[in-house]
């Protein structure tokens, strides 16, 4: 389906950023013959997809970028402000116009989508990905405060991040408005996303004498606190600062 098209400048730093500092994922453009990365569903602007490449480019700069839509006329006014040969776009879907990327990143794209519809949807792009490579299917708002997004290889989905703004932030299930479309209608009683979510919002209430050292501080000590119940947090202390949490997939994958 064709995406909204609604799209904003850094509307997607927080997986950028992501991306950037993960090992895995640049380790395995660094070892690649050809790093190409993939955009799905950029939107009405390329401006997303122009930071992804820069940003890409700062860590890994062999990186080549391209960005996919289904809108012609969105491809025809991309390319006008396309940097050859490291930025490129096309017309395309999941079947990636054909090529053999080591990385998409499909961002708010199957949110369009019934949840039956997710597993095909990444299987044909994982069918088109190079082996040991990587996609990210992730959701965000629209300025891009609230993300989460679920990385999967292909031996299947690995792990849940969350990232927030947590100086605008109530109670971190808040970010529950944009889980990945696998995840969003499973926030109910007896799902383990929902118990990822209710632990989250009890320990920032347990962490609130460290609000007075402000909401980094709060953040860090809930995701402290959430190790301490038993949550299997795989990011770095550096990492929570950033308003960032990342679970295995096993911990909050649908019953």
């Amino acid at each position: 389906m064709p995406t909204r098209g609604t799209t904003n400048p850094n509307r997607l730093r927080r997986v950028d950023r992501w991306l950037t500092s993960d090992h895995r994922a640049t380790a395995r453009l660094r070892a690649a013959a050809d790093p190409l990365v993939v955009d799905l569903g950029y939107g009405a602007s390329p401006v997303t997809t122009v930071e992804l490449a820069r940003r890409l480019r700062r860590a890994v700069p062999a990186v080549r970028v391209l960005g996919l839509e289904l809108d012609p006329e969105r491809v025809a006014a991309a390319r006008a402000v396309a940097e050859p040969p490291w930025l490129d776009f096309r017309r395309g879907g999941f079947e990636l116009a054909g090529v053999r990327p080591v990385l998409v990143r499909a961002f708010n794209v199957l949110r369009q989508y019934e949840e039956a519809a997710v597993a095909s949807s990444w299987l044909a792009m994982l069918e088109r990905i190079q082996p040991g490579g990587l996609l990210v299917d992730g959701t965000c708002d629209e300025l891009g405060r609230l993300c989460s997004w679920v990385t999967i290889d292909h031996s299947g989905p690995r792990t849940l991040t969350l990232s927030c703004r947590v100086s605008s932030l109530e109670l971190p299930s808040t970010v529950a408005t944009r889980l990945p479309k696998v995840l969003i209608h499973r926030n109910v009683p007896g799902e383990p996303v929902y118990l990822l979510m209710s632990t989250l919002d009890s320990c920032w209430r347990a962490a609130a004498p460290l609000r007075g050292y402000g909401p980094r501080a709060r953040w860090t000590e809930t995701v402290r606190l959430l190790t301490e119940r038993g949550w299997p947090v795989l990011n770095r202390r550096d990492r929570w600062r950033l308003g960032e949490l990342t679970v295995p997939w096993a911990s909050v994958a649908p019953r």
